[in-house]
């Protein structure tokens, strides 16, 4: 199983940007399919970004698409979420995570995941 830590949330203006990282070990890394998801307070944990096991497909939800990119970099073990143009509402807490049984396109369904960072803090002022 593969371990997850994500690094890179902190404290931004609206409109400001940031990068998440995802660093992960073990050995099934570039066998997952890694996805970020993210919970603000009084919500459930919502999809935001999934990319295939090459990176050569990605899957986004709705409210990011066209500002956050999601990429990975299998040498390095390492997944990257670029958040442009940040608003408020994507003030949260961000989890990477992986799974092995799932296609990029449905990681959405949060179903068969075998692994969870512990979560970074974005927070997005007005």
């Amino acid at each position: 199983q593969v371990q997850l830590v994500e690094s890179g949330g902190g404290l931004v203006q609206a409109g400001a940007s940031l990068r998440l990282s995802c660093a992960a070990s073990g050995s099934t890394f570039s066998s997952s399919v890694i996805g970020w998801f993210r919970q603000a307070p009084g919500n459930e944990r919502e999809f935001v970004a999934a990319v295939s096991r090459g990176g050569g497909f990605t899957e986004y939800a709705d409210s990011v698409k066209g500002r956050f990119t999601i990429s990975r970099d299998n040498a390095k073990n390492t997944v990257y979420l670029q958040m442009n143009s940040l608003k408020p509402e994507d003030t949260a807490v961000y989890y990477c995570a992986a799974a092995m049984g799932v296609s990029a396109a449905t990681m959405g369904r949060q179903r068969g995941i075998d692994s969870w960072g512990q979560g970074t803090q974005v927070t997005v002022s007005s």
